[in-house]
């Protein structure tokens, strides 16, 4: 049997794990945007909801097939149909990445909705990254 060492960090310190399944961590999206360095253009009121998964696509049917309820989606696409495709998929919080900033009317339809909006200048692997070794995986369980 081989045991594996997890390292994490979380917020500058680092921990030193043996681990031999991965623990689902809850993460609150305003964890999520000091990690990111992000900025909050809707849903201010609702960073304290907790984030139990990641995932990333600029492709909203890979959204409806991976993502799953209470998760934040990662994505350079600023159309409506992300919006649309988050309320649909559940997803607790939808971070545009790469500086791409959405029009008014989506983020008026993300606030209606009562999902909040992060803009990042990181890019999709950047964040993903950040947010992984910040505790965060993926649905898969990320290995």
């Amino acid at each position: 049997m081989t045991m594996s060492l997890t390292f994490s960090y979380y917020y500058g310190k680092l921990y030193q794990t043996k681990s031999f399944h991965y623990i689902i961590n809850k993460m609150k999206i305003s964890e999520i945007k000091d990690i990111l360095k992000a900025e909050v253009f809707a849903g201010n009121d609702n960073l304290d909801k907790s984030v139990v998964a990641a995932g990333g696509s600029d492709m909203m049917d890979d959204i409806k097939l991976a993502l799953a309820e209470g998760s934040v989606l990662l994505t350079g696409d600023t159309s409506g149909q992300v919006i649309q495709t988050a309320r649909v998929a559940g997803v607790v919080a939808v971070v545009f990445v790469r500086g791409k900033k959405p029009d008014k009317h989506i983020v008026d339809l993300a606030q209606s909705y009562g999902i909040p909006v992060l803009l990042t200048g990181c890019s999709m692997f950047v964040a993903s990254g950040r947010l992984y070794i910040n505790g965060l995986r993926g649905l898969d369980g990320s290995c």
